[in-house]
């Protein structure tokens, strides 16, 4: 599975697990069904999961008249995926990473959200 893919899949899993309180490795399981796991898929989806506080906080802390719970859902989900992958995987470029995040903002999100995710995310790098 494509980078791209993972974390398309790891937004969708990780939406769902923000509305359901389930455990990732099922939310994984039955969101892929009889599709094979990739390893970085999990590695979003569990690194999210477990470093939420965290990354909340650092979102958080790179926010100008937003609070975290303000951000529609879609957005929340997209930062936090490309904050854990700015903050816990060094093999990613973080420009990579900002361009990843941006367009699943454009894809997902309403017209003003890639703009938004991306002056969040460059705040959270400078």
């Amino acid at each position: 599975m494509k980078r791209h893919t993972a974390r398309e899949k790891a937004f969708q899993i990780l939406f769902q697990l923000d509305i359901n309180d389930n455990e990732p490795k099922q939310a994984i399981e039955a969101f892929l069904e009889s599709e094979e796991s990739d390893e970085f898929l999990k590695m979003l989806v569990e690194g999210v999961t477990a470093h939420r506080e965290k990354i909340d906080s650092i979102i958080s802390d790179n926010l100008e008249n937003w609070t975290i719970n303000r951000i529609a859902s879609v957005e929340r989900t997209i930062l936090r995926i490309a904050t854990f992958e700015l903050h816990f995987i060094e093999e990613v470029p973080k420009n990579v990473s900002i361009n990843e995040a941006v367009e699943l903002g454009n894809t997902y999100g309403d017209d003003k959200s890639g703009k938004f995710i991306n002056g969040v995310l460059s705040k959270i790098i400078a």
